[in-house]
């Protein structure tokens, strides 16, 4: 798939997650083959005012892979890196887009879907869908200010008696979007209920642009249904790729692949731990291994005793702990 002139290969992008998608998340993703590596969500009034957490969110692309502990990917072969903004002026977005210039995205996604209150509160996220024009004005402000190419996040819309992606989705088409991505569920729905596949069906009809189809892929076979039912190009796997990684793999392949060992899980895991430290340093990396670690030893044979030794965990070696007795239940 093409977005401007950025070749996409494969099926399923990895979706931006707030505290997850991280340089070390996105390198493991980029292992087992996502299609392309999206960031955390970054404010733009972060970016303007120079805020320094906001700037570490920040990657560049060239060196997500490059010089990182035991990469197994070669640095030319790396995805496309998309850098996700989030905020509500257009002029904000002209400053933001800016900054992240610097820092050599190959695209520039809008959200316009996050539905977290305290984002909602500002103004940003899905509350933007209230309002189709300003979402083409900002689109219009981004590829205006951008040398890459834009893309949207969007929603099926507010709530149930206002689901108007296809009218936003237009509206960002006409402003130069060079894809949309469609989680289909609204606002109000937050991660709950179901996905609506129709309203996704609605937007790839009415735009000429790629579509993204995103919401609950957590398998190659809803992946495939999706695509099928819908008609989008591609998924985006957000709360899928959760402690499994490997669903890249299986959905660009198509085809159920065997579930990765103790062994295996516990290479992934000690990888992951190890790009967290180069990162981040010891103190923190440990902190913030343990939801990672607890998503991974999911649906593991006494994984309740598990998470208790790994939301206790502060050392490497207390991680070493935890590998032995996953390594006894085995």
């Amino acid at each position: 798939m093409l977005i401007g002139k950025v070749k996409i290969n494969g099926t399923a992008v990895l979706a931006p997650m707030a505290g997850v998608t991280d340089r070390a998340f996105r390198e493991i993703c980029s292992m087992f083959g996502a299609s392309a590596l999206t960031s955390e969500m970054i404010s733009v009034k972060g970016l303007i005012h120079h805020d320094k957490k906001t700037l570490k969110l920040l990657s560049d692309r060239k060196n997500d892979c490059k010089n990182s502990a035991s990469c197994e990917i070669p640095t030319q072969n790396c995805p496309p890196f998309i850098i996700q903004l989030f905020g509500y002026d257009p002029n904000d977005f002209i400053e933001a887009t800016k900054i992240v210039g610097e820092f050599n995205p190959d695209i520039i996604d809008i959200n316009m879907g996050c539905p977290a209150p305290k984002i909602i509160k500002s103004g940003a996220g899905s509350y933007l869908m209230k309002n189709p024009e300003l979402c083409g004005k900002i689109v219009d402000a981004v590829k205006r200010s951008s040398k890459v190419p834009v893309t949207v996040k969007i929603r099926s819309g507010i709530d149930s008696n206002h689901k108007n992606a296809v009218e936003v989705a237009k509206e960002c088409e006409f402003y130069g979007a060079g894809a949309i991505t469609i989680h289909g569920r609204t606002r109000e729905q937050m991660y709950s209920g179901e996905t609506d596949l129709e309203i996704i069906k609605s937007v790839v009809k009415n735009v000429s642009i790629p579509v993204i189809g995103n919401g609950d892929i957590t398998n190659f076979q809803k992946a495939k249904y999706m695509i099928d039912c819908t008609g989008c190009k591609m998924v985006a796997v957000g709360r899928g790729a959760l402690g499994n990684p490997w669903i890249f793999k299986s959905i660009n392949s198509n085809k159920d692949i065997p579930s990765p060992t103790i062994d295996e899980k516990i290479k992934i895991m000690k990888l992951h731990i190890e790009k967290l430290i180069l990162y981040k340093g010891e103190a923190l990396a440990m902190t913030e291994a343990r939801k990672h670690l607890s998503w991974y030893v999911k649906g593991i044979k006494c994984a309740t005793v598990l998470r208790k030794h790994i939301f206790e965990m502060k050392s490497l070696n207390d991680f070493n702990v935890i590998c032995n007795i996953l390594l006894k239940i085995d």
